[in-house]
């Protein structure tokens, strides 16, 4: 792969956190990124990030002050789950994992992943560019089926077109679904957009939750990308009880223009200054708690 002289490398927080974080809060979305010569990218793979440790992931949470953290796989890697396995060691008991599989993980794989802190599986419609509403319906309909029988939940990265076209399984599924990124909304479009009432109806009912995460896919209005407060606002709102949070970190960018081999810099997000959103998208403490402690110590069986 062709590798640049100089990146920034995966972003630190610059600005200080302005209110008080609860004990045991977590990050529901980071990634890690390990040395490629250890952990290779999936060949088919459509972007090449930057490597992103566990140690620079922990110094992010330090300054952040977040106790627990979600490591999910990311689209580069396939069905590969062995960095974040790498992540979830470094953590421990305070880590959990969200793995991507295919037809050859077989249910001892999926044992196996569960004793390591594995609690669900991510299908990534939206990297790979799947808008058709029939093929997403197939693969949600496949990963429900093989979850159901071990509790774990279905995690979707994908727009709002694609839940308002499959939001009557979602409604009858048996296992957890959550939405990322703010379910694919788009903030200067507003709570009006198409699909968004949709996306409200499923958290509000119970059926989904959603990470009101990656505030800067919404938005272009960094750093904190104030425009996402009423789609945060509008979904809290509809049930604080299926919200969690999270950064992204650390930050791919996956639509850049180049060559899916060529090494894409990684986003520089000030993540501080997103989470120091969070009390104006829930101003109420006891609702950030739901946010950052309990409902993500209930989605993930944290202890």
């Amino acid at each position: 792969m062709n590798k640049p002289d100089v990146f920034a490398g995966p972003s630190q927080p610059s600005t200080p956190i302005n209110f008080d974080v609860p004990p045991g809060a977590c990050d529901c979305h980071t990634h890690i990124h390990g040395d490629p010569e250890k952990f290779p990218y999936a060949p088919d793979r459509v972007y090449t990030p930057e490597p992103a440790s566990p140690e620079q992931m922990s110094a992010l949470h330090k300054a952040l002050h977040i106790e627990r953290v979600v490591i999910v796989t990311p689209s580069v890697y396939g069905s590969d789950n062995s960095a974040s396995l790498l992540g979830i060691k470094a953590r421990g008991r305070t880590a959990r994992g969200v793995a991507v599989i295919d037809d050859k993980t077989s249910e001892v794989d999926l044992d196996a992943m569960h004793a390591a802190g594995f609690r669900g599986i991510r299908l990534n419609l939206a990297t790979g560019g799947v808008n058709d509403p029939d093929v997403g319906r197939t693969r949600f309909s496949a990963a429900v089926e093989r979850m159901k029988v071990r509790g774990w939940h279905v995690q979707l990265f994908t727009s709002l077109a694609m839940i308002s076209a499959i939001k009557d399984l979602v409604a009858a599924t048996p296992v957890p679904v959550v939405f990322d990124h703010f379910g694919g909304a788009v903030a200067a479009k507003g709570v009006g957009q198409p699909g968004f009432n949709d996306l409200l109806a499923l958290v509000k009912s119970g059926r989904a939750y959603v990470k009101v995460s990656g505030a800067y896919r919404a938005s272009r209005l960094a750093p904190d990308y104030r425009d996402a407060a009423p789609l945060a606002q509008a979904l809290i709102a509809a049930n604080p009880d299926r919200i969690v949070w999270g950064t992204d970190w650390p930050h791919p960018d996956a639509i850049a223009g180049r060559k899916a081999t060529d090494v894409t810099p990684l986003l520089q997000i000030d993540d501080g200054a997103i989470l120091n959103q969070v009390p104006a998208w829930a101003p109420d403490a006891a609702v950030r708690k739901k946010i950052l402690v309990d409902n993500p110590a209930r989605l993930y069986g944290f202890g």
